[in-house]
């Protein structure tokens, strides 16, 4: 019997929860082999460089948008940083289960509290406000916020997914970039750590070049089997 997206995520969020409780261990059987992400995984982002999971919570911003605050998070056992994998657009012909394609748009949508990964041109709270309180504004460096809910998304929360190397469709041992569309920024972090609204969790935000630290890996989670395979 079919059931509808928003109790399999409810189903889904339950059993993460358990995962971070030490009862079930999904990371594990992913890591077995280098399985495919595919619309409607739900799956953490592991930082390369510093190892920190892409991590959200329902504390926003103490300046800037205000929005829901965006940040890296050192500890894997955590529930706050699993993601839900989601088509850019509603027409798309592309449906839960399937492959997403190097160069496709697609959107992140925190598990806990149901917000869409954001961007847009306010200054992110550790580089940017050192660089407005110095002597310019870079706006080259973005703030990255959660924002809406499952009916309220726009082009704010549009990434499209850039695939290093020859790969084709996203699997999880390749190294990924996620461009913002509307900016132009990659979803980029580095060891740059908040000291009150998330202490000793670090800064993520968008910044326009390539660089080392807009690299991110798939890493634990439940990954859907892709549509058509046995």
């Amino acid at each position: 019997m079919a059931i509808s997206l928003h109790l399999a995520l409810s189903l889904l969020l339950v059993l993460l929860l358990r995962v971070d409780e030490g009862f079930v261990s999904v990371s594990a059987a992913a890591a077995a082999e280098s399985v495919e992400i595919t619309y409607g995984s739900v799956i953490k982002l592991m930082h390369e460089k510093t190892k920190f999971r892409l991590h959200s919570h329902d504390v926003p911003y103490g300046s800037g948008s205000g929005q829901q605050s965006v940040t890296g998070f050192p500890n894997v056992d955590d529930s706050n940083s699993y993601w839900v994998h989601c088509k850019a657009y509603h027409d798309s012909s592309d449906k839960q289960g399937d492959a997403i394609k190097s160069g496709t748009i697609i959107r992140l949508q925190h598990m806990k509290t149901r917000k869409w990964l954001h961007s847009h041109l306010h200054a992110s709270p550790i580089s940017g406000n050192l660089e407005v309180s110095g002597v310019w504004v870079d706006l080259s460096r973005e703030a990255v916020s959660c924002f809406g809910v499952d009916g309220e998304s726009d082009t704010g929360d549009y990434w499209r997914l850039e695939i290093e190397g020859s790969g084709k469709t996203w699997r999880q041992d390749q190294r990924v970039r996620l461009r913002h569309v509307d900016t132009g920024g990659y979803l980029h972090s580095h060891d740059k750590k908040y000291t009150r609204i998330a202490g000793g969790q670090q800064e993520v935000c968008g910044v326009r070049e390539k660089r080392p630290d807009n690299i991110w890996l798939a890493a634990e989670g439940v990954y859907l089997p892709v549509n058509g395979s046995k």
